[in-house]
C-alpha cells in the first residue's frame, strides 16, 4: 500500500494554507489539547474518504474558515509492488496527488476528489475537468490498498487504539477476513447463501401461494357442494310440490273413500245391533228395577219388625237388669250385716278410691267406643248415598279449582267398573298410581287445566286426550274392565297388554314378550316379575264401594259388641263404688235389709220369668236381623246390578246418539271426497298412481302429510340457508383445481432448484471456510512475527470451523498473549495492565496491514502513550520502529519526552491565539539522520 509524502490544507478549520512534509515512518503530532492534532487527523481522513473522528465531519471544519471552498491535497508514492504492479494505475509516475475540493452549491458543502500522476500543485489542478465522484474515489482507493476493512482501522477514535483487543473473538475474525480475505470468494458465498436463502424464500411463498389456493379450492369445492346440494333440494322441492304430494294426496283420498265406505257400512250394521241391544237391556232393567223394588219392600217389613224385636229386648233386658241389681243391692246388704263392723277405716278408703278409678276409666273407654260407632255410623251412611271412589283432600281441592274455572272433567275412578270381582285386587294393583287421574271433557281446556296444575303443583295426571276404549283382548286385564266414558287410549293399551293367568306356572307356555298378572298382584313385564302388593282398600268400580260398606259394616258390629260387653262391667263398678261409699257412711245393712224384704222376694220370684223373656226376645231380635241384613246384602247386589244395567243402557244409548250424530256429517264428507277425487284424478298422469311408484313414495315420505313437512322443511331451509346458486361456481371450482395441480408442479420444480441452491451453498461455504482459515493462518504469522518484534509471546490457533452456517456464526478467533513469561492472557480478560493493553491492540492493529503482496501503508494512531509509563512508552516505540508502516501519532504535550524518541519527523500544533483569524502554522521538526 502507499504512503503519504506531502500534505498541503486550504481553509481546513482555522488554518489558512499550509503545506506538511510527512515522507517519515514515524510522524509524531504534538500539541496541547484543542491545538488541531485530531483536525490535522481528520484532514487526513477526509482527503482518504474516511469518517472523521467523533461526531465531526468535514463540514464543520470548513465553515469555520468562513470561506466558500477549502482544499486538501496530498502527494503519495505510487511505487511498484513485488508484482510490479502500481497502486494507482493507470498512473505510472512514482508520485501521484490525491486531491479533494470543497466548495458550497445550493446552500450546502460538496466534495469532489481528483488522482493525477505526479506533484500537482492546487493552481493546476483548479483548470483540469478530471473530477470524481465519492464512490468511484473510494474504489481507486481500494485498487491502491486502502480497501474497506482498513479503512475501518485509521478511522479509530481517538484513543481507541488501545481497544481492539477488547474486541470479541467472532468481531475479531470478522475484522481479520474482512482485511486478509479474498473478496470474491466471500462474495460467492453470501451470493450462493442469498441464492439458497431466496430459493427458499420462494419456495417458502410457492408453498403459501400453494396453500392458499388450496384453500380457495376447497372453499369453492365447498361452494359447488353447497351449490349442487341447493341444485339437489330445490328439484325436490319442485318435485314435491308439482307430483309427489298431489299423488299422495290422491293415493290418501282413494284410501280415506275406501275405509269410510266401510266404516259407513260397519256403522249401519253396529246400529242395528245396538238398537237390538238397547231393547233388550231395558227389558233387563224393568227386571231388576222390579226385583229392587220388592226387596226394598220386603226391607222395610222387616225394619219395621225389627224395630219392634228391638223394643222387647230393651224391655226385657232392662227388667232383668232391674231383677239382678235388687238381688245383688240384697246379697251385699246380707254380706255387709255379716262382716264386722270394725273394718279398717284406711282400708276402706284405698278400695274406695281404687273402684272410683275403674269407674272413670271403664267410663271413659265406654265414650271413645260411641264416638267411634257414631263415627263409623255416620261414614256408612254417607258410603251408602255417594256413589263414586272415596276423597282424597289434595284431589278434591284441585277438582274445586276446576269447577270455579269452568273446566269440566272427571276422575278415573268415576268412569271404570270392575265387572269380575274376583280381579278387583289384581285390577286395584295395576291402577294404584292413576286411581286421582284427572280426565277433562274438553281438550280445549287442556292448557288452562295444566296452567292450573303447574300453579296449583298438582301431582296427578291431567289428561286431555281421550277416545272410546277398543274392544278388550281375550284373557286380558281390560275384559274385566268397562268403561263408562272415553279414556286415554295408553290405559285402554295397558289394560289389553296385561294377559290374566291364575298363578305363575300358568303362565310358562306364554311367549316372553307377554305382560301378565296373577289374581293375587304378582305381575310380569319387561323389566321382570314383582308383587305390586294387595291394597287394604278398593278405589274403582261399585264393588269396590260394597267393599268399603261392608267393611264399615264389620266395624260398626264389632263396636257394638265391645259396647255390649263393656256395660255390664260398668255396672258392676259403679255397684261396687255405692257399697264402699255406704260402708264409709255407716253400717245400716239390717235397717236397709228390712225395709226392702217384700222387694227382694218379689224380684227373686219374677227373675226366672224375665230372664226367659229376654231369651226369647234375643232369639227373635237376631233373627229378624240376620233377614235383614241377608236382605240387605241381595238389594246391594240388585243395586249393583242395577248400576251396571244402567251404565249399561246408557253406554249404548251413548254409542246411538253418537252414530246418529257421525252419520250425517261422514256421508256429507264422504261425497266431498269422492268429488274431489273426481276433480283430481285429471290432472294425475296415468302412471302416477302405480301402486310400486306409490310404494316407492310411501317409504320414503310416509304419507303426503309427511312430504307436505318435508316440503316445508326443505322450502324453510331453502330460504333461511346461506346458499350458492349460481351455476359458474363449478367452473370457478374446476379452474381453481387445475391451478393447484400447475402450482403443486412448481412447487416440486421449485423443491429440486432449492435443492440444487443449497448444494451451491455448501460449496461456496466450504471454498470460504478455506479461504478463512488460510486468512487466518496469515494472520497468525504476522502476530508471531510482530510479537517477536515486541519479545511478546503470541498464540493464534485455527478456530474449529464446520461446513454450517451455525458454526461460521459461532466462530471467532481467539488470541492469547505472553509478557515476559508471565503467563498467557486473553483479549479482554482483565489481567493485562494498560501499556500491555495498547500493546495487544497495536500488534492486533498492525498486524492487519502487514500485506506481503501490499506491504508498508500507513496508520492514524491518536495518542496511544495516553497511561503509559516510561518503560511501556520506550517499549511501544521501539516495536512501531521495527515495523515498516507509515504512522501518524498524536500526543499532547504533556507526555515523557521519550514518545518523540521513535519519531523521524515531529509536527508541533498551536492554538489560536484570541483575536486572530488564522491559527497559527504547523511547526516541523525533523531528525537528523546519523
Amino acid at each position: 500500500m502507499f504512503h503519504i509524502k506531502t500534505l498541503e490544507l486550504v481553509h481546513w478549520d482555522f488554518w489558512r494554507r499550509f503545506s506538511l512534509p510527512l515522507d517519515a515512518q514515524i510522524i509524531t503530532i504534538v500539541g496541547p489539547n484543542g491545538s488541531g492534532k485530531t483536525t490535522l487527523l481528520d484532514a487526513l481522513r477526509t482527503l482518504f474518504a474516511l469518517r472523521c473522528s467523533g461526531k465531526r465531519d468535514y463540514r464543520r471544519y470548513v465553515r469555520r474558515a468562513e470561506r466558500s471552498f477549502a482544499w486538501i491535497r496530498a502527494v503519495v508514492a505510487n511505487q511498484p509492488g513485488h508484482s510490479g504492479r502500481r497502486p494507482f494505475f493507470p498512473c505510472l509516475a512514482d508520485e501521484v496527488t490525491l486531491a479533494c475540493r470543497i466548495r458550497k452549491a445550493g446552500g450546502d458543502w460538496i466534495r469532489d476528489y481528483t488522482i493525477v500522476d505526479g506533484d500537482q500543485p492546487i493552481e493546476t489542478l483548479e483548470t483540469t475537468n478530471d473530477w470524481i465522484g465519492l464512490r468511484d474515489y473510494q474504489h481507486r482507493l481500494a485498487w491502491g490498498g486502502l480497501t474497506p476493512a482498513i479503512t475501518k482501522v485509521l478511522a479509530l477514535e481517538q484513543g481507541d487504539t488501545d481497544k481492539l483487543c477488547e474486541y470479541s473473538p467472532k468481531a475479531l475474525l470478522e475484522l481479520v477476513f474482512d482485511v486478509f480475505g479474498d473478496k470474491e470468494v466471500l462474495d460467492n458465498y453470501q451470493a450462493a447463501r442469498e441464492e439458497q436463502k431466496s430459493a427458499e424464500r420462494e419456495l417458502g411463498e410457492i408453498g403459501i401461494d400453494l396453500e392458499r389456493l388450496k384453500t380457495q379450492a376447497e372453499e369453492k369445492k365447498a361452494e359447488a357442494n353447497r351449490f349442487l346440494e341447493w341444485k339437489r333440494l330445490a328439484d325436490e322441492a319442485r318435485a314435491l310440490d308439482t307430483e309427489i304430494v298431489p299423488r299422495l294426496e290422491l293415493a290418501e283420498l282413494e284410501r280415506e273413500i275406501a275405509t269410510e265406505r266401510e266404516a259407513l257400512h260397519r256403522a249401519g250394521h253396529e246400529r242395528g245391533e245396538q238398537l237390538a241391544e238397547q231393547r233388550e237391556a231395558r227389558q233387563r232393567l224393568d227386571a231388576v228395577r222390579a226385583e229392587q223394588d220388592a226387596a226394598q219392600a220386603e226391607r222395610k217389613r222387616l225394619k219395621a219388625s225389627d224395630g219392634s224385636t228391638e223394643q222387647r229386648y230393651l224391655a226385657a233386658h232392662d227388667r232383668l237388669r232391674d231383677l239382678d241389681k235388687l238381688l245383688e243391692e240384697r246379697d251385699a246388704l246380707r254380706a255387709q250385716l255379716a262382716s264386722e263392723h270394725g273394718a279398717d277405716a284406711l282400708t276402706l278408703e284405698q278400695e274406695h278410691e281404687q273402684a272410683d278409678a275403674a269407674l272413670a276409666a271403664l267410663r271413659r273407654k265406654e265414650r271413645e267406643l260411641v264416638a267411634a260407632f257414631e263415627d263409623k255410623t255416620a261414614a256408612l251412611r254417607a258410603e251408602r248415598n255417594r256413589a263414586g271412589p272415596p276423597g282424597d283432600a289434595e284431589v278434591a281441592r284441585f277438582r274445586v279449582r276446576l269447577n270455579a274455572d269452568g273446566i269440566a272433567h272427571h276422575s278415573l275412578a268415576e268412569v271404570v267398573e270392575v265387572t269380575d270381582p274376583a280381579w278387583q285386587g289384581a285390577l286395584e294393583a295395576i291402577l294404584r298410581p292413576y286411581r286421582h287421574l284427572i280426565l277433562l271433557e274438553r281438550e280445549s281446556d287442556r292448557h288452562a287445566a295444566w296452567a292450573l296444575g303447574e300453579r296449583e303443583r298438582f301431582r296427578h295426571f291431567i289428561v286431555p286426550e281421550r277416545e272410546t276404549a277398543p274392544p278388550p283382548r281375550p284373557l286380558s286385564l281390560a275384559e274385566v274392565v268397562e268403561f263408562s266414558a272415553p279414556v286415554p287410549r295408553w290405559l285402554a293399551d295397558l289394560l289389553n297388554r296385561i294377559r290374566r293367568v291364575d298363578d305363575a306356572d300358568a303362565a310358562r307356555a306364554l311367549p316372553r314378550e307377554q305382560e301378565w298378572i296373577t289374581r293375587d298382584g304378582y305381575h310380569r313385564e319387561r323389566r321382570g316379575a314383582r308383587h305390586l302388593g294387595r291394597p287394604q282398600e278398593f278405589h274403582f268400580g261399585e264393588l269396590a264401594r260394597q267393599s268399603r260398606i261392608a267393611a264399615l259394616q264389620d266395624e260398626i258390629t264389632a263396636l257394638d259388641k265391645q259396647l255390649q260387653a263393656l256395660r255390664p262391667r260398668l255396672d258392676t263398678a259403679a255397684a261396687g263404688l255405692t257399697t264402699i261409699r255406704q260402708r264409709l257412711l255407716g253400717l245400716q245393712s239390717a235397717q236397709l235389709l228390712a225395709a226392702k224384704a217384700g222387694t227382694y222376694a218379689s224380684a227373686e220370684a219374677e227373675l226366672p220369668a224375665a230372664r226367659k223373656a229376654l231369651t226369647e226376645a234375643i232369639g227373635a231380635r237376631s233373627e229378624t236381623r240376620g233377614e235383614l241384613d241377608r236382605l240387605t246384602e241381595k238389594i246391594n247386589g240388585i243395586q249393583i246390578e242395577l248400576d251396571r244395567r244402567t251404565r249399561e243402557l246408557k253406554a249404548i244409548e251413548l254409542r246411538l246418539a253418537e252414530l246418529a250424530r257421525e252419520h250425517g256429517p261422514r256421508r256429507h264428507a264422504q261425497a266431498e271426497r269422492i268429488v274431489r277425487l273426481r276433480r283430481r284424478r285429471h290432472a294425475i298422469p296415468a302412471h302416477g298412481l302405480d301402486t310400486a311408484e306409490l310404494a316407492l313414495l310411501v317409504d320414503r315420505y310416509g304419507d303426503a302429510r309427511g312430504a307436505r313437512l318435508q316440503f316445508e322443511r326443505l322450502r324453510r331451509h331453502l330460504d333461511e340457508g346461506d346458499w350458492i346458486t349460481d351455476p359458474a361456481v363449478l367452473v370457478v371450482r374446476d379452474r381453481l383445481a387445475a391451478d393447484v395441480v400447475v402450482r403443486e408442479r412448481d412447487y416440486l420444480n421449485r423443491q429440486g432448484y432449492c435443492a440444487t441452491a443449497r448444494l451451491h451453498s455448501d460449496n461456496a461455504r466450504a471454498a470460504y471456510i478455506a479461504k478463512l482459515r488460510a486468512t487466518v493462518r496469515q494472520y497468525a504469522k504476522n502476530l508471531k512475527a510482530l510479537g517477536e518484534l515486541a519479545n511478546v509471546g503470541v498464540d493464534c490457533p485455527t478456530p474449529h470451523l464446520e461446513n454450517d452456517d451455525l458454526s461460521l456464526a459461532q466462530a471467532g478467533l481467539e488470541v492469547r498473549f505472553d509478557f515476559d513469561r508471565k503467563g498467557a492472557v486473553g483479549l479482554n480478560d482483565g489481567e493485562a495492565s494498560g501499556g500491555q493493553q495498547v500493546m495487544k491492540s497495536l500488534i492486533l492493529l498492525i498486524g492487519l496491514l502487514m500485506d506481503e503482496a501490499r506491504p508498508g501503508g500507513f496508520v492514524f494512531i491518536d495518542e496511544p502513550f495516553a497511561h503509559l509509563d516510561v518503560a511501556n512508552i520506550d517499549r511501544v516505540g521501539t516495536f512501531l520502529r521495527a515495523t515498516r508502516a507509515q504512522y501518524l501519532i498524536t500526543t499532547p504535550v504533556t507526555h515523557n519526552a521519550n514518545v518523540f524518541a521513535p519519531a523521524q519527523l515531529t509536527l508541533v500544533t498551536r492554538k489560536k491565539a484570541p483575536g486572530d483569524d488564522w491559527a497559527p502554522t504547523i511547526g516541523v521538526l525533523q531528525r537528523a539522520l546519523d
